[in-house]
């Protein structure tokens, strides 16, 4: 499996569960979600609300690598911040999808998706859009307006989304995210910002209850560390990177 800590500033990977049905979110079933967590990630210290049923528990950010899990009338998430090996990540989601069903009353049958992101931040002072139409290029029938001589790129984030198989319900998203805007562009002034790309793999629809979740998990990272490896790293990834250091 690749090494994904490496290859950008940050790295991540984060689950999302988004169910049809709104979650149990009880106070009794959210603390003792929480507990049974604590238990088996005890670094997991910090919790508190967002909003009306929205909740958050996670670890310290200010070490730089941190887990964090949260609950939101129908979606349940997961997230490793810079884990050392991306093994310790999905082993995480695993343990939050064994956990859930117990303490959310969650069925397989209650799911609307799920989503396996892997995230690649790379920190960059300058006009990230230009750089990612530096790096990426353009498709030839934008090229010859990108290149005359007013022109700025306002906004430059590619993205595709396909399909692997015939119903089209397992996904996968490639997406580029840039943080420059058009007062950045004016003033001529570039703060140091993280420049993003987005791998997400997801599923549609209830999931059979002979792959369960813990399946399905094993099936998005398969597919995510598929993808990443044949495409993403040597036509995305390591050209960004190539031309932030040049640059």
């Amino acid at each position: 499996m690749i090494d994904y800590g490496s290859i950008a500033d940050d790295f991540y990977c984060n689950l999302s569960l988004t169910t049809e049905m709104p979650l149990g979110g009880s106070r009794e079933a959210v603390l003792h979600y929480v507990e049974q967590l604590q238990k088996r990630f005890p670094e997991l210290a910090n919790f508190y609300g967002r909003a009306k049923n929205d909740y958050v528990i996670e670890g310290d950010k200010e070490v730089g690598s941190y887990r964090w899990s949260s609950i939101e009338p129908r979606r349940l998430s997961s997230g490793y911040v810079n884990p050392e090996k991306i093994d310790h990540a999905i082993a995480q989601h695993r343990d939050v999808m064994e956990i859930a069903p117990y303490a959310l009353s969650i069925s397989p049958l209650d799911c609307e998706s799920i989503d396996l992101l892997f995230g690649f931040d790379f920190t960059y002072r300058g006009d990230h859009n230009r750089l990612v139409a530096e790096a990426l290029g353009l498709p030839p029938a934008f090229d010859a307006i990108a290149h005359s001589v007013s022109a700025k790129y306002v906004s430059h984030e590619p993205s595709i989304t396909i399909a692997f198989d015939e119903d089209c319900r397992l996904q996968c998203r490639i997406g580029v995210e840039t943080r420059t805007t058009p007062f950045h562009l004016r003033s001529g002034e570039f703060p140091e910002e993280q420049l993003s790309v987005y791998v997400t793999t997801r599923r549609f629809g209830s999931i059979d209850p002979r792959t369960g979740f813990a399946g399905t998990i094993d099936q998005l990272t398969h597919l995510a560390d598929e993808v990443i490896g044949t495409h993403v790293l040597e036509h995305i990834l390591e050209p960004l990177a190539k031309s932030i250091a040049i640059n």
